[in-house]
């Protein structure tokens, strides 16, 4: 501890006599010469800076100065015109892909229940495996409408044509009979 002691005491005296200078103003090569005062180091250290791992000089009598210091954020925040663009572009191209899924199901029973209507023999029996395909264009059509992708009556409206389509099937092949037909019967 005492040789700390010691090189403190040493490097204080080294420190107080330590000063920068310019270069001359003899020198004929330069028209503007730039002269530097000096600068001198507070005489007055801390003998306990090696122990706490810090060198503390004593401030000088200056006149006090008050500053607003102003710190600049690491990074710039998102403008909310570009966030809600990233986010539209998200939900058009999920809204387009439920879309197109719905149009895809839509079709396959469309063309089945064509298929069906257009076979002279066809039993009741090869209705279930429309209904089925109805079911699954059902519950995607449902899933859409929950999520906000479709407007509840156009879901309820593509609903309602495959089920008018079925049942025309149904009545030109006979396997169903309208209520007003057999009242008026």
């Amino acid at each position: 501890m005492a040789a700390a002691l010691s090189s403190c005491l040493a490097l204080t005296s080294k420190l107080s006599n330590l000063s920068i200078n310019g270069p001359s103003t003899s020198s004929a090569t330069h028209s503007t010469s730039t002269h530097f005062t000096s600068l001198s180091f507070s005489a007055s250290l801390s003998h306990n800076f090696l122990s706490k791992g810090y060198l503390s000089v004593s401030p000088s009598q200056r006149s006090i100065r008050r500053s607003v210091v102003c710190e600049a954020a690491p990074t710039k925040k998102p403008d909310s015109a570009e966030k809600r663009a990233r986010q539209a572009e998200k939900r058009r191209i999920y809204n387009k892909s439920r879309k197109s899924e719905i149009k895809t199901r839509m079709k396959k029973v469309l063309e089945a229940l064509d298929v069906l209507k257009k076979k002279p023999d066809a039993q009741a029996e090869e209705v279930l495996s429309v209904e089925k395909l109805i079911g699954e264009a059902y519950s995607i059509i449902d899933k859409a409408v929950k999520v906000g992708t479709l407007h509840r009556n156009t879901g309820a409206r593509r609903k309602s044509r495959l089920a008018r389509r079925k049942k025309a099937v149904e009545i030109h092949h006979g396997w169903y009979t309208p209520a007003n037909s057999e009242v008026s019967a």
